[in-house]
């Protein structure tokens, strides 16, 4: 009965396992599918997301500058 089972299962020979640049190829894919994955999570439309990261990232840069340069000259007046 065990050599009838024994010709279903591949041999140890038949299983072979990368080596180790193919392995941390592979797990270095692995975990970069699981980051976008993760960051698109509850997002429906990533593109939009990035858009409006960048332009936060621009108004950053563009009130550092003015910063630098001594500031905005607009003053808040109440009627």
């Amino acid at each position: 009965m065990g050599i009838f089972t024994s010709c279903c299962r591949p041999s140890a020979t038949d299983l072979l396992t990368p080596d180790a640049e193919t392995r941390r190829r592979q797990q270095m894919e692995a975990a970069e599918k699981r980051r976008a994955e993760e960051a698109a999570r509850g997002v429906k439309d990533p593109e939009k997301v990035r858009r409006m990261q960048l332009r936060a990232e621009e108004m950053e840069r563009r009130e550092q500058e003015l910063r630098k340069e001594g500031g905005a000259n607009l003053k808040w007046t109440a009627d």
